[in-house]
């Protein structure tokens, strides 16, 4: 039981990461209203470097963000599916796994909209939902 809603948590949280992806790439849904905020992006570099526009560093970090979650989605689905017990006994995998949600709880709550918010809770519920049942079991 703790092992599938440990997998349904990270399968959520690997939906965001590829819908997230898409967005950076496909579509204006992650580009400015103002279309002349995206000219000055692509012309305005940031003051660590001048080798790169606030533009490319704009979609670098969303796609490094979403690489992220894929990776954090699909590592924890695949323990979870195949290697239960391994998950389950590392303190260290568990304790990593609560730690990157809560913080990107905190991230969505404090910076992004309502849908990812919801969504990161909802697999926040389900992972501390495992580690309870768990510890029951």
């Amino acid at each position: 039981m703790a092992a599938t809603l440990i997998a349904a948590s990270a399968g959520i949280i690997f939906l965001l990461g590829v819908i997230h992806l898409v967005y950076t790439f496909v579509g204006p849904r992650l580009h400015p209203r103002d279309i002349a905020l995206t000219a000055q992006m692509k012309q305005v570099s940031p003051n660590i470097t001048t080798h790169t526009s606030m533009w490319c560093a704009w979609l670098g970090f969303n796609a490094s963000h979403s690489l992220g979650a894929m990776l954090f989605g699909a590592t924890y689905v695949f323990l979870a599916t195949n290697h239960p017990q391994l998950l389950m006994q590392s303190g260290f995998l568990l304790s990593q796994g609560l730690i990157l949600l809560t913080a990107y709880l905190w991230l969505g709550a404090r910076y992004w909209f309502s849908v990812p918010f919801r969504s990161i809770a909802v697999s926040t519920v389900l992972y501390v939902s495992a580690l309870i049942a768990a510890r029951a079991g």
